[in-house]
């Protein structure tokens, strides 16, 4: 008997030792252009960007406001906190899984006191049959029951569907991680761009400003012109005007720069006026350096987080179509047990108490192939979905990149043609001044230059602002920020 039951737990390892049912998971990787096709002057490619690079873009911007902003966001901010939680649930997850390939049992005590009939019976089971763990009969009506013992059973993975459902774990544990490093990497996009937004917000609030105080000047001087009596008090209702709608544009900047700086406030975890003292000094926009390296389309396969993430839960799906697939198959299991048992305490441990068994165990679920079959179907079907859903992540990298190209180069040479506007109204501004003042001009052709030079300028900030947010979204979108953080990790494996 101990022969025969060596021999077939033999059998059942070598059997268990073979391949899994279900699909073997082998990465495709969709078709991607050779090169970005928005490239144009100051962005290049061909080559791959150094992770150096990367790892940090912000910092090539040499603010020193904005690198202190960074440090504390990665510190403080709570969807990096919320992600990180989900990693090590998901690493738990990954344990408890991979558990299941090992031996489960535990020891067991039991006392009970028991009354029988006067026919010695102790009750019995819905089926019939003698209550577990029935006391051993005796001339007494009352006895004690002692059971002390140890059991143990172990599902052997005969068609590998524990396998596979360890495999779809680990993959599930990949995509959490990635899900870290891609909410890092937006995280560090929101900082970024709300930073120069605020700076850019300043800088528009300074040039309303200034428009303000010009059109207080110029009411003055009308004023002063009227009592003189060079002009009439039109000129004046005119300059009045023109100085209310200047303040009324105070108000609308100051709100969007506020909203700004609470957004900052809770980006870095911190209650929304908090950063109100030290970003209150204003502060030009940094200058964005020339010639950008951008790389190459096929980088963004194994460096973008949600990419990454896209594509192990391909992975994950295809691991759990073996899960389904191994429901068709019986089920063995080795089981066993040690006990002692008695009536009496002090013969609990002696040598006529013990008894053990030992033996495998088959359970087919042969009733529930319908159901089993409806399973594996659905489990192929997410798989066709996790698919969908990768490709559509690298198509909509790609175009984040395209776009922050077009708007990183369209944007300077905006940046150019507005900067010519702003001299040009300038000195337009000053010459229907001089020939107001010369009593040449109507105070009309004053108003129209300062209104045209107010717009160029005002136009000229929020280009600046957003040349510096397209450089924002082009190492966002490459997928910059979490290498030197978590760790430069290989390229996921097939």
């Amino acid at each position: 008997m101990k022969r025969s039951v060596i021999i077939f737990f033999i059998l059942l390892c070598l059997i268990a030792s073979c391949a899994p049912v279900g699909p073997n998971y082998q990465r495709k990787d969709p078709a991607v252009p050779s090169g970005f096709g928005s490239l144009e002057e100051g962005v290049t490619t061909g080559e791959a960007v150094k992770s150096e690079l990367l790892s940090s873009w912000w910092k090539i911007l040499q603010d020193p406001v904005l690198n202190s902003l960074m440090d504390r966001a990665v510190n403080g901010n709570h969807d990096l906190r919320i992600a990180k939680a989900r990693v090590q649930q998901a690493r738990a997850l990954s344990m408890v899984t991979s558990s299941k390939q090992y031996p489960d049992g535990g020891f067991s005590l039991l006392y009970e006191r028991v009354q029988r009939t006067e026919s010695g019976s102790t009750g019995q089971t819905s089926s019939g049959g003698p209550r577990p763990g029935t006391p051993p009969a005796s001339s007494n009506r009352q006895s004690n029951f002692f059971l002390v013992g140890f059991d143990a059973s172990w599902e052997i993975d005969i068609f590998g569907g524990v396998r596979r459902e360890i495999e779809a774990a680990d993959y599930d544990l990949s995509a959490s991680a990635d899900s870290l490093r891609d909410t890092l990497v937006t995280l560090q996009g929101e900082v970024a761009r709300n930073y120069m937004e605020y700076r850019g917000q300043q800088l528009r609030l300074k040039i309303a400003w200034q428009d303000v105080q010009a059109r207080r000047e110029n009411v003055e001087i009308t004023e002063a012109r009227v009592r003189a009596g060079f002009v009439s008090e039109l000129d004046l209702a005119r300059a009045r005007g023109e100085l209310a709608t200047a303040e009324s544009r105070i108000p609308f900047l100051e709100n969007l720069l506020l909203a700004t700086l609470h957004r900052l406030g809770t980006l870095l975890g911190l209650e929304p006026m908090s950063l109100a003292t030290e970003l209150r000094a204003s502060a030009e926009l940094p200058q964005i350096p020339e010639n950008l390296p951008a790389g190459l389309p096929s980088d963004l396969l194994r460096r973008r987080p949600d990419i990454r993430r896209a594509e192990r839960e391909v992975a994950a799906a295809t691991a759990r179509i073996g899960v389904s697939t191994a429901e068709l198959f019986p089920k063995f299991s080795l089981i066993g047990s040690f006990d002692f048992q008695a009536n009496q305490l002090n013969r609990l441990f002696s040598s006529s108490s013990n008894f053990w068994l030992i033996g495998p165990a088959m359970h087919w679920p042969i009733l529930n192939f319908k159901r089993i079959l409806a399973n594996i179907d659905v489990t192929k079907a997410v798989r066709e979905e996790t698919l969908a859903r990768y490709e559509k992540t690298v198509l909509l990298s790609l175009e984040e990149v395209e776009n922050a190209l077009v708007l990183l180069w369209k944007e300077k040479r905006r940046m150019e043609a507005l900067a010519e506007s702003v001299r040009a109204n300038d000195l337009a501004v000053q010459l229907a001044m001089e020939r107001y003042l010369a009593g040449l001009q109507t105070y009309l052709a004053v108003t129209d230059a300062e209104g045209a030079l107010y717009v160029a300028q005002d136009e000229l900030a929020q280009s600046r602002q957003n040349h510096a947010i397209g450089f924002v979204a082009l190492y966002k979108a490459l997928g910059g920020g979490w290498l030197d953080i978590y760790g430069a990790e290989s390229q996921n494996s097939n």
